[in-house]
């Protein structure tokens, strides 16, 4: 299955939000070749002040994979591969965020970057879907310390 979000719901204890959902909706012209990207037109539950997407005040999700494929190189005459390249894909999140009263909308990006080993995706599949599961339960379940540790600068 390809990177397509439809209607997202997120953690109801973060930041007070009750029941929010994100409705995602295909941005035709990604600007990559080798990206997606959705934009949130629509958005449920109680998040007063919250605003979908506009050029303006932007709220998208990209998701970009490799242009180019790495793979691993031969093993050498010991039967030992030196270097293994990783291939990195990433999901990126900006929202449109007020910085003080009366200023311009400035972007807050959120990214996560996957760096996989050439080779793991066909040796490892498990072990590379239970890494991706538990990094994005961490990101559900610890959502709203990482919130506050972003608004206090406190880790």
């Amino acid at each position: 299955m390809a990177f397509a979000p439809s209607v997202i719901t997120g953690p109801t204890s973060v930041t007070g939000l009750t029941n929010p959902t994100w409705t995602f909706t295909s941005d035709s012209v990604a600007p990559l070749p080798n990206s997606k990207q959705y934009a949130v037109t629509a958005i449920g539950g109680t998040q007063t002040g919250v605003g979908v997407h506009t050029i303006g005040n932007p709220f998208y999700a990209r998701f970009t994979k490799p242009a180019i494929y790495k793979i691993l190189a031969n093993p050498n005459v010991s039967g030992v591969i030196k270097a293994f390249p990783k291939n990195y894909y990433e999901l990126l999140t900006v929202k449109g965020v007020l910085p003080l009263a009366n200023q311009p909308i400035q972007q807050f990006p959120i990214r996560t970057s996957f760096g996989l080993p050439a080779g793991a995706d066909v040796a490892d599949p498990v072990v590379v879907a239970a890494a991706i599961a538990s990094h994005a339960a961490l990101l559900w379940q610890l959502a709203e310390e990482l919130r506050k540790s972003v608004l206090t600068g406190i880790v």
